[in-house]
């Protein structure tokens, strides 16, 4: 017989707070496995979801199962699937909107394209804050209608010799600080912006320059570190930060691509003519080759050398399914630098 599986879902839209009931354990398809999740990382997506509902996605069905970053064990490996065993421990993105796709469960099912495997040594709940922020990061910096960069090495030297120079704004974010980590393993030269009382932590990532987002001079000041280098698009994460980002790339010293990609859709901005900016969805990369080159290729060598950083830093707010509802409060609440928050489920 198969196991028990229990999840942490929402019975309907914008339920609160979230039920504990038994679902069914998942059938593992061709390309697939089953994870025993072992922690859970939350996003700001799951908290709105509950908090909206059909309001922001008017196709879920429910009772709907949130969630997508998760770290844990294979405990079954679909056909077709041959790089992964029963019993690697592994971080994972599940990408999907489905039962049996959503991360607040025991057992979940992943696309294999989406997994890492890791060391004995990486704890569970570091792991978790790497999944969605990651793919997220690398589709607005891969994707060809994001930035369009060469694919990160874990060996440096890339294109640095160029002298290109990405922008990311909010570098301490999941979402930024992934990023930061992946341009600069492409070999680009990466500025971000953040607080000040994160600016080693961006250093640390790999950021060449970081500028205090509050700055009232900050679209000067970036323009002015960018005179003489060759612009090679800008990542934004929050749309707070986007006619900035039009503002700086509409500046005379700042010579190269007119691309911006963006990790929320545009709505009261627009672009100044002659940039492109597009909306890259996070889970874009399941459905092409960048998925299993960051996930599958990249990432394990990365991690192993330990040239990438699980990070934000994992904020643990409790043990236990009981816990997730607890967690998506925290999150609304905000106040969150430089973490994620993450339950854990062993």
């Amino acid at each position: 017989m198969p196991p028990t599986n229990k999840a942490a879902l929402l019975p309907s839209a914008r339920a609160k707070p979230m039920r504990i009931e038994a679902v069914d354990y998942p059938t593992v398809g061709d390309g697939e496995l089953i994870i025993k999740v072992a922690a859970v990382a939350l996003n700001p997506i799951d908290w709105m979801t509950q908090a909206l509902g059909d309001h922001l996605f008017n196709w879920l069905q429910y009772p709907f199962i949130p969630g997508f970053d998760i770290a844990g064990t294979v405990v079954e490996v679909g056909s077709g699937v041959a790089s992964f065993t029963s019993g690697d421990r592994v971080l994972a993105l599940a990408a999907g909107f489905t039962a049996r796709e959503g991360a607040f469960q025991e057992y979940v099912v992943v696309g294999a394209n989406l997994v890492t495997c890791i060391r004995d040594t990486l704890p569970f709940a570091d792991a978790a804050v790497l999944p969605l922020g990651l793919a997220t990061a690398a589709g607005l910096l891969y994707e060809s209608d994001g930035l369009g960069l060469a694919l990160p090495k874990v060996s440096d030297g890339g294109n640095i010799q160029e002298k290109k120079t990405v922008v990311i704004w909010a570098g301490a974010s999941s979402v930024g600080a992934n990023a930061v980590q992946l341009a600069a393993a492409s070999g680009y030269e990466v500025f971000t912006t953040s607080s000040p009382h994160n600016f080693d932590l961006c250093k640390s990532l790999g950021a060449a320059k970081v500028f205090d987002y509050r700055s009232p001079n900050l679209v000067a000041e970036m323009a002015a570190a960018l005179e003489n280098r060759t612009f090679a698009g800008a990542a934004a994460i929050h749309e707070s930060s986007f006619g900035q980002i039009f503002e700086l790339i509409s500046r005379s010293e700042v010579q190269g691509s007119r691309r911006v990609a963006l990790a929320n859709p545009l709505r009261d901005v627009t672009p100044p003519a002659g940039v492109t900016a597009n909306f890259i969805l996070g889970g874009s990369i399941k459905q092409n080759h960048i998925g299993a080159a960051i996930f599958n290729e990249f990432l394990p060598a990365a991690l192993a050398a330990g040239s990438f950083q699980a990070k934000p830093a994992p904020l643990v707010i409790g043990r236990g399914l009981g816990s997730l509802q607890k967690a998506m409060d925290r999150g609304m609440e905000g106040k969150i630098s430089a973490q994620k928050l993450v339950v854990s489920l062993e």
